[in-house]
């Protein structure tokens, strides 16, 4: 298949669980093919760099395979090299509290106010 679109390629490598995922970000401006913000339509090869916004985390790949139909989620995976930078996610101590443990006190509010300040 000569002609590929960004926003199908990233649904068939399970990049996006739908293809209306994938192009709402498209869409968005939060999918960049070789460093260009694209639409949906955008002509996909092989050796491109795809990066993206999936949510909160920041993907980088590179297109390593186009499938012509729909494949398995292990051969999808092959389709693409994931170079996705190590991302640290920040949790300050004491800022989150315990799902489930109810409504914070009086108390408890005051000490979330001082962390956040």
């Amino acid at each position: 298949m000569e002609r590929h679109r960004i926003d199908h390629w990233l649904k068939v490598v399970c990049l996006f669980k739908h293809r209306t995922e994938a192009t709402e970000a498209c869409k968005g401006g939060h999918v960049k093919l070789n460093g260009q913000r694209v639409k949906p339509a955008a002509v996909v090869r092989e050796g491109d760099v795809v990066e993206f916004l999936h949510g909160t985390h920041f993907r980088r790949v590179i297109v390593a395979g186009i499938p012509e139909t729909n494949v398995s989620k292990e051969a999808a995976r092959t389709m693409y090299v994931d170079e996705t930078p190590k991302q640290e996610v920040e949790i300050r101590p004491g800022f989150y509290r315990e799902r489930g443990s109810g409504r914070p006190t009086k108390k408890d509010r005051r000490e979330i106010e001082r962390l956040r300040k």
